[in-house]
């Protein structure tokens, strides 16, 4: 029997708003996947130099990164080498495909190195210039027509199939994080795109095959992973975030981009509340919402006239854009809203009405450890990222072709089947 292993696992968030780093330390068979995750260290750093998930100033992002990373070792008292890092911003993109292999057995037993090749098959795919893949995920297996298969390892056929979901990104982006991580000190494991990590911290099994759709409000950015019978079936960037509240809250009241982000946050301690109609009582001075600035507006006037408009305009673009994939109808488990955009006041009321489904706020989940400092929608990306982590194989272990499939080759077979019941739930 293996002998059980700890393993220190990180994962940096790099947003538009703030850099987060998480770091918690699991459990595992040696060289195996990792489970019972214990978060040691949190920290955030004000984003400097990335604009939209995309590096902008490497130097200002390596400060910022650095920062970061340092805080949370000082909470947690080890030091960082390695992290899954987060990857967003408008040059990420997706698309799915289809591979398609003959069995090698002689006798049409399906083994893994077959999962493998069709796979790698798949991911053949013609990407426009200077972009790179990032995800090749399986939706689901197909064996000599048999569709609906999760896990083709041991079945027997003469034809193998997969159908998958491609996350890429561009070239440069890539290289850029991949320095700024480099100069901070830090071997990236795995970039994990942001939607897809978020996901794996705060939507349920249930919610996954039911189907369901993931949106990550950011800064500058919003992430989104709708999922179909358990598997990932489309993935996309709306380029506005919470960041174009904090800039209508500015222009609206006149108010400085500072004072107006104080506002924003303030006034997220009314979410879920009623807001009063008496006049006098729905008046409010906006340097009592911590605004610099003195000036009487309206509570109400302030969230239906400035707030929620552009909350409306971020869920009417996922929803154009879930109706052009034809999921909008696919979705009964509803929208589940994270990133720090989720805690800006109504924005659970304007998704639902938007969208016309189910909506809940999406916390992290499936940690323990510094639970109070990382249960906050703000957080999903970051734990996400170490979840990810803890299911798939290190680096430092023999990497394979699949990002997501990183297998070590003693145990394959066994392995191989425990990642893709995870995957395909």
């Amino acid at each position: 029997m293996a002998k059980p292993k700890t393993r220190l696992i990180a994962g940096i968030d790099l947003g538009s708003s703030k850099i987060s780093t998480v770091i918690a330390h699991s459990v595992s068979e040696e060289g195996g996947l990792s489970s019972n995750l214990n978060v040691v260290g949190v920290a955030t750093s004000e984003s400097k130099g990335i604009r939209k998930g995309q590096i902008v100033d490497p130097e200002e992002a390596i400060d910022s990164i650095i920062e970061s990373i340092e805080a949370a070792e000082r909470m947690a008292g080890y030091n960082l080498t390695s992290a899954y890092v987060s990857l967003g911003g408008a040059n990420v993109g997706s698309q799915n495909s289809h591979g398609v292999v003959a069995v090698s057995d002689p006798n049409g037993e399906i083994v893994a190195t077959d999962v493998d090749r069709v796979i790698e098959a798949a991911s053949a795919v013609s990407l426009p210039t200077a972009r790179e893949l990032v995800h090749v995920i399986p939706r689901e297996f197909v064996v000599d027509g048999e569709v609906g298969v999760k896990n083709p390892v041991g079945m027997s056929g003469i034809r193998l199939e997969v159908e998958t979901h491609i996350v890429s990104a561009s070239s440069a982006a890539i290289k850029n994080v991949e320095k700024v991580l480099h100069e901070a000190g830090i071997q990236i494991e795995e970039m994990v795109f942001t939607g897809l990590a978020a996901s794996e911290a705060v939507l349920t099994k249930t919610e996954k095959e039911l189907g369901c759709v993931l949106i990550d409000i950011g800064g500058g950015t919003t992430s989104v992973a709708a999922y179909i019978d358990g598997a990932l079936a489309s993935s996309f960037i709306i380029p506005i975030g919470s960041k174009n509240v904090t800039n209508d809250l500015a222009i609206g009241l006149r108010l400085s981009l500072e004072s107006a982000e104080k506002v924003k946050i303030s006034l997220s301690r009314y979410a879920g509340k009623r807001v009063r109609e008496t006049p006098e009582e729905d008046q409010v001075d906006v340097s009592i919402l911590g605004a610099d600035e003195s000036k009487k507006i309206s509570k109400k006037t302030l969230i239906e006239g400035i707030i929620k408009p552009r909350l409306n305009e971020i869920f009417s673009m996922v929803k154009i854009q879930l109706d052009r994939d034809n999921l909008s109808a696919r979705i009964p488990s509803g929208a589940i809203i994270a990133g720090g955009g989720a805690n800006v006041i109504g924005c659970e009321e304007s998704a639902k009405r938007v969208m016309g489904v189910p909506t809940r706020i999406g916390k992290p989940r499936g940690v323990s450890g510094l639970i109070d400092d990382i249960m906050n929608p703000a957080f999903a990306t970051p734990v996400g990222l170490i979840l990810w982590g803890a299911s798939t194989i290190p680096k430092s272990h023999v990497p394979n072709f699949t990002d997501r499939l990183k297998l070590p080759t003693k145990g394959f077979t066994g392995k191989l089947i425990e990642i893709i019941k995870d995957l395909l739930p």
